[in-house]
């Protein structure tokens, strides 16, 4: 009997304990309930303040596309007197451009760098970044766009492109004065071997240097500025090639070296035959003055693309200056490259005479090994269907 009483005793002292912890933990668990939504608001109205100030466009939309945010600085960018909030990108600042952008963070997880002009009077560029809201299940729920105005840089840009294009066009006139006085002096001196020859004879190949380096300035500074218009042909590479090498023949005699067209002769594609073959001439040059005993010209083409290679049996090119190769007046061997006569544009021309035909360029080389110059260029849907429309007559 006092065996059952003890342990009735022990139940009771048990389901006592058990509904005290179990009221505290139910009142902790109400008690950090309470408090929780507290640090998320603070978290949530900070972040909106610090968004509000920034100093670049913040747009948020939601998975229908509307907008659910919109700081002041976007609202002045796109001269909105009230809140956007509610609206679609197109209702609020009616900019395809930007409707664009979120069509294709709908599709895509994020965009950078896109710049575009508004369709104003006063020019203002913009650039945009954004990145798409995804669940973990990957589903879209709305997106966040950042936009940097770019019109200052922009304006300064075109001020140093036209003040470089000015003086160098201004420099043309005196110098052609100098090299008509300078060959008209060594006309008149019969004496090769006097000072005078051998003065006058190095102005002369400082006048052809600063001539080349203006023309190739001023070319720079149509293909940057972007008011360059590209008439468009379809070229065979395989004769443009040989075009190239014809004018460089007398200069691969001189140095001894072996120009190879490898290019086969159905290889064609819609360009700018006067660009593209500036492009080209520049590198077979580079490669006969900086290369070893042969110079090749390759190109492939698949449904998607045309790649134009420029390969040299030369020293080849530095790791740490494949990076920079591009950069204007950039040079491997400073001192050699001026004994030699180059401007250190050349290659810049090439790259921006590639952009302007939407491909890229760049080299793959190791020293020792030579160099290999890629021009890639996209097959347009309009070379797509000469292709389909040969292929049938073909058949």
């Amino acid at each position: 009997m006092t065996g059952w009483f003890i342990a009735l005793i022990l139940l009771i002292c048990l389901i006592t304990i058990h509904l005290l912890w179990r009221k505290k933990y139910i009142s902790l668990k109400l008690k950090n309930t309470d408090l929780q939504p507290k640090p998320s608001k603070l978290v949530r109205a900070g972040m909106t303040e610090m968004l509000a100030n920034m100093p670049d466009g913040i747009l948020v939309t939601n998975a229908e596309g509307k907008i659910e945010f919109a700081n002041p600085a976007f609202c002045s960018m796109f001269d909105l007197a009230d809140d956007p909030s509610g609206k679609t990108v197109m209702e609020a600042i009616r900019i395809h451009q930007a409707n664009d952008l979120i069509e294709r963070l709908n599709k895509e997880n994020s965009i950078t760098n896109e710049e575009f002009m508004l369709p104003n009077l006063e020019q203002r560029y913009l650039q945009a970044n954004g990145v798409a809201i995804r669940e973990k299940s990957e589903k879209y729920r709305g997106a966040i766009l950042v936009f940097h105005d770019l019109t200052r840089i922009k304006r300064l840009e075109n001020h140093r492109q036209e003040f470089v294009a000015n003086v160098s066009h201004e420099l043309r006139t005196p110098l052609s004065i100098i090299k008509g006085y300078v060959e008209t002096l060594l006309d008149t001196e019969t004496d090769t071997e006097s000072t005078n020859h051998r003065f006058l004879k190095k102005i002369e190949n400082h006048s052809d240097r600063l001539t080349f380096l203006i023309e190739d300035i001023l070319t720079l500074s149509r293909l940057e500025s972007g008011a360059t218009n590209l008439e468009e042909n379809y070229v065979n590479i395989r004769n443009l090639t040989e075009s190239v090498f014809e004018s460089l023949k007398e200069m691969a005699e001189k140095k001894d070296v072996q120009l190879n067209n490898k290019v086969p002769e159905d290889v064609v594609m819609l360009a700018d035959h006067r660009r593209l073959f500036q492009a080209l001439n520049n590198l077979i040059e580079n490669g006969i003055k900086y290369g070893g005993e042969c110079v090749c010209v390759s190109a492939e083409k698949n449904e998607e693309e045309i790649d134009i290679c420029i390969e040299d049996d030369g020293p080849g090119i530095p790791p740490e200056s494949c990076e920079r190769i591009f950069e204007r007046f950039y040079r491997i061997d400073k001192a050699r490259s001026r004994e030699m006569g180059g401007t250190g544009l050349g290659l810049s021309i090439v790259k921006h005479v590639t952009q302007l035909h939407a491909g890229t360029a760049r080299v793959e080389s190791t020293p020792g090994n030579g160099a290999r110059f890629h021009l890639t260029f996209p097959i347009i849907e309009k070379e797509k269907n000469s292709n389909e429309q040969t292929k049938n007559i073909n058949r």
